[in-house]
């Protein structure tokens, strides 16, 4: 299994890792956004994932108000995976806090995980009432007491972004990562220099939302009835309607075409692109509610795409920048 550098941490990490935001348990404002997993438990999703390959798992405060992060730790140690065999990492909520709060909160998530220690500990947003530099700060000092080994963020901007490189660097630790929503149908950071501006720090990018929330499978183009039984917000989201699913055709087209040269899914031709296309500059965390949905994920790390076949799928999606 092809491993990668997170930023210039040391900690290898495999091109894909299990987005947990699903087993929120649909607690709290975020975890609504997904339905409870009444069918598949999670630890029948992480085993999986697991068998597949996987060495990583991204989980969140947010995701269920903690729900999630002992859904991880559940599944892990069901799994028999001792506390180092894995990389963990989740995210500090700072609405409406300061970053005093990143010191006054560690030992929650740590009690969330369990055993399980936190490789790598993001800020999910710049929403806090604390500066860049405060926030890193205590990132830093969090690095040193060995709470966590690595510091990273997620939604920053450009401009963000390197003053978290900057303001971490001052304390002697580099900045990991940047968690943002990257893939064929949303590549935004290609066109604003966020992605230029990571590789040129050395800083890893984390891409949620790979599948552009399922859309990227191309079951929603053929059968868009699905789209008013879905559970959860995405249904509202502009690429479910009508006019969205025409614009992402000829994409969906694209990868159902190429995927039939390797007995492949359009989800897993995706999901190759993402992870192929840049080199190792982006690593990617799709999610799973369903045991086929990660077997399928995990397929994404058996093909290879050609330069041919990265650069038909650059060309289509263009109009996605």
């Amino acid at each position: 299994m092809e491993m990668r550098e997170l930023g210039k941490t040391g900690i290898q990490i495999t091109p894909l890792g299990l987005g947990c935001w699903q087993f929120s348990s649909a607690k709290g404002f975020a975890g609504k956004f997904w339905a409870t997993l009444d069918g598949v438990p999670a630890t029948e999703i992480i085993q999986a994932a697991l068998d597949g390959g996987i060495n990583w798992f991204d989980t969140a405060e947010m995701y269920g108000r903690g729900v999630s992060e002992e859904c991880v730790a559940h599944g892990l140690e069901a799994s028999g995976k001792r506390p180092g065999e894995v990389v963990i990492a989740t995210k500090w909520l700072p609405w409406r806090r300061t970053a005093a709060n990143l010191l006054a909160t560690i030992d929650e998530r740590k009690r969330r995980l369990g055993a399980y220690p936190i490789d790598l500990y993001q800020i999910h947003m710049p929403t806090s009432f604390s500066t860049i530099r405060a926030e890193m700060k205590a990132m830093a000092e969090l690095i040193r007491r060995g709470d966590i080994r690595a510091a990273g963020i997620s939604n920053y901007t450009v401009g963000q972004m390197r003053r978290a490189h900057q303001a971490l660097a001052e304390h002697g630790f580099p900045l990991a990562s940047n968690q943002v929503n990257y893939s064929l149908l949303n590549r935004r950071i290609e066109r604003n220099g966020l992605l230029d501006t990571a590789r040129e720090l050395g800083i890893t990018v984390i891409a949620y939302s790979p599948l552009a929330q399922g859309l990227l499978t191309g079951k929603f183009h053929e059968r868009p009835e699905l789209i008013k039984k879905g559970v959860g917000w995405r249904k509202y989201l502009p690429g479910y309607r009508a006019h969205g699913l025409r614009k992402s055709a000829p994409v969906i087209g694209a990868l159902r075409q190429i995927a039939g040269k390797y007995n492949a899914t359009p989800s897993q031709v995706a999901l190759q692109w993402l992870i192929a296309f840049h080199g190792d500059a982006v690593v990617a965390i799709p999610g799973a509610t369903k045991l086929s949905q990660i077997q399928d994920n995990v397929g994404a790390l058996a093909f290879q795409l050609t330069r041919d076949e990265l650069d038909q799928l650059d060309e289509v999606s263009r109009p996605f920048k």
